[in-house]
Parts: C-alpha cells; structure tokens; sequence
C-alpha cells in the first residue's frame, strides 16, 4: 500500500482503507473488499477565455493550477474554429490535470477540508445534483483563491474550474456514499 513517494501514505487515503471500506461494505452489503467503490482519479479543467487577446493569461492559469495540483497541466487547444467566438483552431483555451494517486487523495483532501469551507456563504453541496448516472461527480468553482497555496499578486484574476471526480462505483448512490465518508459536505435531505 506504499505509493512512489518514498513509503509516503496520504492521510485520507489511510482513511479510506482503515474505516470507510469496512462501513461502506456494510451500508451497501458487499461481501469482499474489492467489491467497495473507490476513488480512480480526479480531472481539474479550467477554462481561460481572455487567452484569445493575453496569451500570457494561459501561463498564468496553468502555473496557478500547477501550485494547486502539484502536478504540470496540459495546455487545451480549440478542436476547431468558431468565428462567433473569435476563436481559430488550435488555440489554446483552457489547462487540465488528471491526477491519480497520493496526488489524488491529498488534493481531495484539501478540498474537502480546506477550500470547500472557504466558500463564502456555503451551505454544502446538492446531493442530487452533480452525478453523472455513472457514479462521478462534477463540482464548479467559481475561483481558484479558495485554495491557500495561490499567490494573490501572481493571479491576474478569478478562474473558475471544474472537478470531476471519477469513482469506480457503477450507481450514482453508491458514489454519494463513498464520497459521503470521505467527507464531501453535502447537504442534509429535508425531505
């Protein structure tokens, strides 16, 4: 269970192992282990529209996404061109990483506990909403200053992204579990 990172083991991720499997294979009534959904990867997107007038503005968002993620993100190109939007193929308009392993799980782990409370009037997340009828889970940021690594005086303004977390478990509710127990502040069920 050691990752590359010199026997390095992330919190969250001996989290998961030591008390989300065993209460996940209860609550779902699984007989082995490897039957208990996981977290495969983690994909941050975000978009740079002023990237067609401040080509500089790409390097900016994919530094700030580099300090976030820990990890270099790949710079996405227009497929084709859009003349409503001023946009030629080719073109970068956005950065992406994919993050899997001990990044994964200490990235979840600093979103969940310390960006998702940085929120300003956050009353938690729509458990209803956001999953893909395959067991992932979308989540948009309207800025990427909830993250404490980022540098106020490097960031020439707020970028949203989107996170797409990708689960191996098959139904929406076996996601919401899992997600549940690794602490994804979802909101209570009124009903």
């Amino acid at each position: 269970m050691t990752e590359k990172n010199n026997g390095y083991v992330p919190r969250l991720r001996t989290a998961y192992f030591q008390a989300v499997v065993p209460e996940l294979m209860k609550r779902l009534s699984l007989t082995n282990p490897f039957q208990v959904p996981r977290l495969k990867k983690v994909v941050i997107n975000m978009g740079v529209s002023d990237a067609r007038e401040n080509v500089k503005s790409i390097d900016v968002a994919a530094d700030d996404l580099g300090v976030i993620t820990g990890q270099k993100p790949e710079v996405r190109r227009a497929k084709k061109s859009i003349s409503n939007f001023k946009l030629r193929q080719g073109m970068p308009i956005g950065v992406r990483v994919t993050l899997r392993g001990a990044r994964m799980w200490e990235f979840f782990d600093r979103l969940v506990n310390i960006a998702m409370p940085r929120l300003r009037d956050f009353q938690g997340l729509n458990p209803h909403k956001g999953f893909d009828g395959r067991g992932n889970y979308n989540l948009g940021l309207n800025e990427q200053y909830v993250f404490p690594e980022i540098n106020l005086d490097k960031s020439d303004k707020a970028r949203g992204m989107n996170i797409t977390v990708v689960t191996s478990a098959d139904k929406d509710a076996s996601a919401r579990e899992l997600l549940t127990l690794l602490g994804m502040p979802f909101k209570r069920d009124s009903k």
